[in-house]
């Protein structure tokens, strides 16, 4: 049995990684639903997909930008997606692949 200390210092917190994290993003994966809490305590809504188990957070923004594409092109399988700026000030580029 793990001591209390060896457990402490392995530990690693769920954590949602962020789209702009993938090489590139297939157009038909699930999205799914998820809430959160803010600093404040006050609780949020946001989207996820999730690849090799793992769970990436998809902005509003990034699905805004994603649907101008669609509409101009329906049969686009993959994307890719570009992040600058941090926090409130974070800007997504969604670059069409094929």
């Amino acid at each position: 049995m793990a001591k209390l200390n060896e457990e402490a210092l392995n530990y690693v917190g769920p954590t949602t990684k962020n789209i702009a994290d993938l090489a590139v993003v297939q157009t038909d994966l699930e999205l799914q639903d998820r809430t959160g809490k803010d600093s404040a305590g006050e609780e949020f809504k946001y989207k996820i997909i999730v690849v090799n188990g793992e769970e990436y957070r998809v902005p509003g923004s990034v699905l805004g930008n994603l649907k101008a594409i669609l509409e101009q092109k329906p049969d686009l399988k993959t994307f890719k997606v570009t992040k600058q700026g941090a926090g409130m000030n974070t800007k997504y580029t969604v670059i069409p692949l094929e």
